[in-house]
């Protein structure tokens, strides 16, 4: 049995970190369906700034979307919704026989809105109005402008995908945000059944702090955050305040491994898939991760609810001078301004193809 198999029987949820239009066309997120129990797929600026600019798949709607004019983010939600809904249709079936537990693909708000709440609230009503899928979470980062425009999305009945969430008290904000907008709904006589899930990041902890622990530690502090974030998890799921939402028909929101590529080239690239194993959690990996996962990937133990040796292993990164909490501040900053970078890239990305090939059809049509 694939290894994917396994994971899959166990209760994880396995999705592909990428979107690219020749996936789509090509068969092959079909055959990753069907062959590698994939049942979700996740994207992000830069999953879509490499997919835009290195290859010529979206030229022919870039051209006709900008000879309509449009351009900038509206050109790039409408290329980008192209691909997902599409996606979303895949994954439609998985969706309806999980109850809307799995089966679900996301798109995430322009990472310039990280500081802004009023704009990160209006598009995400406006980009899941505009999918037309239910089975499309929109992105939403974990900042603090985001948490609260989390709650209100949550509210307004807009699934959530919360991202560049790094810790344990990250982890806890983006619960406590997605479990008041739930009670608000219940308060206003609402449906409840609105999904979301909390994606932790975990390989760039470790590439963070490569050069600043001692070779024993060396690969385990993400593994670590992640064996203590579940165990919050599943402290959370067991709480009476999360009882009475659970009660009322609410779903829980789960968590979601992100950044599960392994970044040291002298360690297993299945390094993070095989130690993060864990029932009712999601695991979303980039292609190469997932293929390299089917093939020799390993799952030798799955996640202690009570956490395993998680403390001992931070409390041993702190003596070696690691403050994990500063950190995990700095991790999210830095995510945000790195998404911030690709959005910026793609749209200049667009804005020259867009020019390009306006030029390159009026020049055929003098011809």
């Amino acid at each position: 049995m694939k290894t994917t198999q396994q994971l899959h029987d166990l209760g994880q949820s396995l999705w592909l970190d990428n979107i690219t239009r020749e996936l789509l066309t090509s068969g092959t997120l079909d055959r990753y369906i069907s062959e590698l129990s994939i049942t979700g797929l996740t994207s992000n600026p830069t999953i879509f700034d490499h997919a835009i600019r290195n290859a010529d798949t979206y030229d022919a709607a870039i051209r006709e979307k900008a000879l309509a004019g449009k351009s900038g983010e509206g050109l790039f939600f409408e290329l980008a919704l192209e691909d997902l809904t599409q996606a979303a249709d895949l994954f439609h079936s998985t969706y309806v026989a999980t109850d809307g537990v799995d089966g679900w693909v996301s798109l995430e708000v322009s990472p310039l809105l990280a500081n802004d709440t009023a704009g990160t609230i209006q598009a995400a009503k406006q980009l899941y109005a505009q999918a037309q899928r239910s089975n499309l979470f929109i992105k939403i980062p974990g900042t603090e402008a985001g948490i609260v425009a989390i709650e209100e999305a949550i509210f307004s009945g807009v699934p959530v995908n919360v991202t560049l969430l790094f810790s344990r008290e990250q982890y806890v904000a983006a619960a406590e945000a997605y479990m008041r907008g739930i009670e608000r709904r219940i308060d206003a006589g609402f449906d409840v059944k609105v999904a979301s899930v909390a994606s932790i990041f975990i390989s760039r902890w470790d590439v963070a702090i490569k050069d600043k622990a001692p070779d024993a530690l060396h690969n385990r502090l993400g593994i670590a955050i992640a064996m203590s974030t579940y165990k919050t998890y599943c402290d959370l799921l067991a709480s009476p305040r999360w009882n009475r939402l659970a009660g009322a028909g609410a779903i829980p929101q789960r968590l979601l491994w992100a950044s599960t590529g392994t970044k040291d080239p002298n360690a297993p690239d299945t390094l993070y898939l095989d130690a993060i194993a864990a029932p009712n959690t999601i695991n979303t990996m980039p292609e190469k991760t997932l293929l390299a996962l089917a093939e020799h990937g390993m799952v030798k133990n799955t996640l202690s609810r009570d956490g395993g040796n998680a403390e001992v292993i931070l409390a041993e990164f702190r003596h070696a001078g690691v403050d994990d909490a500063a950190l995990a501040v700095r991790l999210q900053h830095e995510g945000v301004q790195s998404f911030a970078e690709s959005w910026n890239d793609l749209m200049e990305c667009i804005a020259s193809k867009s020019t390009r090939l306006k030029k390159s059809h009026a020049g055929a049509t003098r011809l």
